[in-house]
């Protein structure tokens, strides 16, 4: 009689490892693997928007971004600006555009970002 006590947990804990991993197999059989074949999965790019400093390159703009960050000690908000090498692929960007940029590949050593939108052209 003890052995079979013994027994029957161990078998319902392994039925219960089948059945989840039956559950995690229908599941990945519902999503849309179609998707998935046809277009890679890459990480979520960053975006950012900002205002154009400087065109005087070939194919390439400077970018200010401003973001706004809290002071720890203070708990005031600053103001923090960076300034992005952005590519240009047909120089369309002019200074004081306020421009949408990307994370993409390197273009360069300081290039790090491309162009995807100009949302306002300067006045």
């Amino acid at each position: 009689m003890e052995t079979t006590e013994q027994e029957q947990p161990q078998e319902d804990a392994s039925q219960q490892e089948e059945e989840a991993a039956q559950r995690t197999i229908a599941a990945a059989a519902t999503d849309d693997e179609p998707e998935q074949s046809q277009q890679q999965e890459r990480g979520k790019r960053k975006e950012r928007v900002g205002v154009v400093t400087s065109d005087k390159m070939d194919k390439s703009i400077v970018v200010v971004v401003q973001r706004q960050v809290k002071h720890d000690m203070y708990d005031k908000f600053m103001r923090r600006t960076s300034k992005i090498m952005a590519h240009d692929e047909d120089n369309d960007a002019s200074e004081g555009d306020t421009v949408g940029i990307m994370e993409s590949r390197p273009y360069s050593k300081n290039k790090r970002w491309r162009l995807t939108e100009i949302i306002e052209r300067a006045k």
